[in-house]
């Protein structure tokens, strides 16, 4: 019997040596003083995730306690619920791209050029989603006056703009950052936001809540989106109490949390409006012309790509001379 034991034990070790060498074990979190200045947020001063680690180690930081976590976790468990709640033959059509941000706030301490691959194709998502929900929000206008008029071509020109004026800021700009870098940010999205809100808030000045269950829901993911912008703008509260707010708090986690939930009801509201008005738009325009009309949306995703990749390539040669 006790060779019987010593043998099973003996199987046992040679069945774990063969299965692999263990996962890697992650660091302990660093201090901002401890980062590279790229990626140190003002007034957070602790929680930050080592550079140069291997890429499955920042996959498995998706279960450690850093000042990303919130942030990862908010669009990932949106992205899921968009998913189970779309999944169905009626919510085809209908599709966020939430989890670029989770992937860019993930990834993005790999290295510098991690950092500014994985924020590229963020700007990427931004842009590709922000066109979709311009897309969606035009049939609230006169049909045909979205259709054929500039409505759509605008906000598709907008919606690169936005990217790339988000890729140069997080290129062009070193901390600490000067005020004309979040405008850089900043303005270009407002705009965009106005343009493909105003079908939205035309409805919501003309005509009565009660008419559409989806106009309630617009009213939500307007004020949503308007409060994450606040905290995107705005260091609040970090700036009154720094380290405080490093791992649960801070504004750029209450921006992506205002996001997600913004997300959420957003398409919720798109989802009832399509039910509502698909029949009319059908009936009035046709499905070979809808399709027609939504040809910019592939050239808008090209264009962002293209100008990703063309930052990308600047950020290369830009750190290679820097190492220089």
């Amino acid at each position: 019997q006790k060779k019987w034991l010593s043998s099973q034990i003996s199987r046992l070790v040679l069945n774990i040596h063969s299965a692999g060498p263990p996962p890697p074990s992650l660091p302990s979190t660093i201090r901002d003083v401890d980062a590279p200045p790229l990626f140190r947020e003002r007034f957070i001063l602790s929680g930050y995730r080592p550079v140069g680690l291997s890429w499955r180690c920042y996959l498995l930081s998706l279960f450690q306690i850093h000042n990303e976590t919130v942030n990862v976790w908010s669009h990932l468990l949106a992205a899921v619920f968009v998913v189970m709640r779309f999944m169905g033959p009626e919510g085809q059509g209908f599709s966020v791209d939430v989890a670029s941000l989770a992937v860019a706030h993930l990834l993005q301490s790999h290295s510098e050029e991690a950092h500014y691959s994985v924020f590229f194709l963020d700007y990427v998502g931004m842009a590709v989603y922000q066109y979709g929900c311009a897309l969606h929000a035009g049939t609230g206008l006169l049909l045909l006056l979205c259709i054929t008029s500039v409505f759509l071509p605008a906000a598709a020109l907008l919606a690169w703009f936005s990217c790339t004026t988000g890729c140069y800021a997080k290129l062009r700009f070193r901390r600490p950052y000067p005020l004309h870098r979040k405008l850089c940010q900043v303005v270009p999205l407002g705009v965009a936001y106005l343009l493909d809100i105003s079908p939205v808030a035309d409805r919501l000045l003309t005509h009565r809540w009660t008419s559409n269950p989806a106009l309630p829901l617009h009213f939500l993911q307007v004020t949503l989106f308007l409060s994450s912008a606040f905290f995107f703008s705005f260091p609040i509260p970090e700036s009154f109490s720094p380290g405080r707010y490093d791992i649960l708090g801070h504004s750029h986690q209450l921006f992506h949390i205002l996001l997600s939930v913004c997300t959420l009801v957003q398409q919720e509201a798109l989802f009832e409006d399509f039910l509502w008005r698909r029949p009319a738009l059908l009936r009035r325009f046709g499905e070979e012309r809808l399709l027609l009309a939504c040809l910019s949306f592939p050239c808008l995703t090209l264009c962002c790509t293209m100008t990703a990749l063309f930052m990308r390539r600047r950020a290369q040669a830009q750190l290679m001379k820097e190492q220089r």
